[in-house]
């Protein structure tokens, strides 16, 4: 986490905490998000498009099209950045940001030039990760309104899964106490 000072909301030990309360992380593929990424990259006209989601050392996709890895090392990535945005986050080109340009995924293959990315925020405030599109070659212009729009809106669709992964998950935590404290009795 050598890229990202202490206080950057990748090391928040509350976002983490809201983060593994989806049991999301590791999962396999899901029709759902698969959908949502195809989406994106078809509105976008892009290459790539992920459902990310940063964790302490690592950002894992849940959803990827255009992406051979499953994960990639905190310190590739993009995503994390976009975590304290309250919203979409673009860098038009990569090569000439302070930020990304010695990115290994920058500077060798894939050879990425272009990012944009929607955080996905909970409704406890907590940006998890980001549905993200990315390009080879830089985008001087970013996006359109409706591209972003619609990245966004695409977002919020992912985020709603989130929330019911999160309530179905903490409704069976409370079953399991339930049928405990019946067993105990």
């Amino acid at each position: 986490m050598d890229r990202f000072p202490p206080q950057h909301p990748v090391a928040d030990p509350d976002r983490l905490a809201a983060l593994d309360a989806c049991g999301i992380l590791d999962t396999t593929r899901e029709p759902g998000f698969d959908g949502v990424v195809l989406l994106a990259r078809m509105l976008c006209a892009a290459p790539v498009a992920l459902v990310s989601f940063v964790a302490e050392d690592r950002q894992w996709f849940k959803a990827r099209s255009g992406f051979g890895p499953t994960q990639t090392p905190l310190s590739q990535s993009v995503c994390a950045y976009a975590l304290q945005q309250p919203g979409l986050f673009v860098i038009p080109d990569l090569t000439a940001d302070m930020r990304t340009r010695d990115n290994t995924l920058v500077t060798a293959k894939p050879n990425l030039r272009f990012y944009a990315g929607a955080p996905l925020r909970m409704a406890d405030g907590f940006a998890l990760g980001t549905l993200c599109v990315l390009d080879t070659r830089p985008r001087p212009d970013g996006l359109s309104q409706e591209q972003a729009e619609g990245l966004q809106a695409l977002a919020a669709q992912v985020v709603t899964q989130l929330e019911l992964r999160r309530a179905l998950t903490a409704a069976k935590a409370e079953v399991s106490a339930l049928k405990a404290s019946i067993a105990a009795a």
